[in-house]
């Protein structure tokens, strides 16, 4: 009997913090010939995954970079930052705008699915989220674009909302440090935890084996907008810092941060059987006894 032959999957940011464990999945699974694009912005080579194949290079030039056509694109490969992101709207626009487009006009040129990674941002603070920082406002646009693209071209999409994820390979320091990585880090070092001002913003923290699962779900089965991956268990920030032990110091509000955060995980659980089973409790119980 022939072998059948493996699905092509294209993850763009692949090199990244949540590209590299899904291609981790995806390589583990034996189901997928599995191919990365990205620019190492923020991702990096340390991050590869052996039975994966790297492609260097910028979202905006996809048509000349990739020579095959996937079954399947998984987009993740865009600007992820809400308070930096007013620093850097030069970057914001070339990946989350110039970048994007030219990722949907392959799609659509090749018919291929794609699986848009949107932001739960557009939810916060009752819908205002959607415009508090250019990232924010990129990434709500672009769900409406894809959906466009769907009405206008017939392109088959799925779009998922990830909620504050964490876990391995988060990057810990910096100005692209993610919240648990950097809270991790001062804690080895000893260093106080610092929190934004007042410290009340409510986030729901989902840690990336469950975003993985939840996004291979989609990539198989899911069709449409409003997928939501988050653990339902919100937890403000003083509370996380609280939950490290420790000193805290707090820092002054800055532009962008929304205080609060709706999640809808309703299409993920109903359609496709999903749920977020991992604690950030709990993992944060298990880091501080290990440092």
């Amino acid at each position: 009997m022939a072998e059948t032959a493996k699905k092509k999957v294209l993850v763009t940011g692949g090199a990244g913090f949540i590209g590299s464990n899904l291609i981790e999945r995806l390589v583990q699974e034996g189901r997928y010939d599995v191919h990365s694009l990205d620019n190492y912005f923020t991702g990096t080579k340390e991050n590869h995954i052996p039975g994966a194949t790297y492609i260097e290079g910028h979202t905006k030039d996809i048509a000349k970079l990739i020579n095959f056509i996937p079954d399947l694109v998984y987009h993740l490969g865009e600007y992820s930052r809400v308070e930096q992101s007013f620093a850097d709207l030069p970057i914001v626009w070339e990946s989350n705008v110039a970048g994007t487009f030219t990722v949907l006009e392959f799609c659509r040129k090749h018919k291929i699915k794609i699986v848009y990674a949107g932001s739960s941002t557009k939810f916060g603070d009752g819908g205002l989220g959607r415009d508090q920082s250019p990232y924010a406002w990129t990434k709500a646009n672009n769900t409406d674009l894809v959906q466009n693209y769907g009405v206008w071209f017939g392109l088959p999409y799925a779009i998922t909302y990830f909620y504050n994820v964490y876990g391995p390979r988060e990057i810990s320091t910096g100005q692209y440090a993610t919240l648990i990585a950097l809270f991790k880090e001062k804690f080895k070092k000893g260093e106080p935890l610092t929190v934004v001002a007042p410290g009340t913003q409510v986030r729901n923290f989902t840690h990336v084996d469950d975003i993985v699962s939840g996004l291979i779900l989609v990539g198989e089965n899911g069709e449409g907008d409003d997928f939501g991956l988050g653990a339902e268990d919100g937890y403000s920030i003083i509370d996380i810092a609280k939950a490290f032990g420790g000193e805290i110091r707090m820092l002054p509000e800055r532009k962008g941060n929304r205080m609060g955060s709706s999640v809808d995980v309703t299409r993920a659980k109903s359609e496709l059987g999903w749920k977020a089973e991992k604690k950030i409790v709990d993992h944060i119980r298990e880091f501080v006894p290990a440092v």
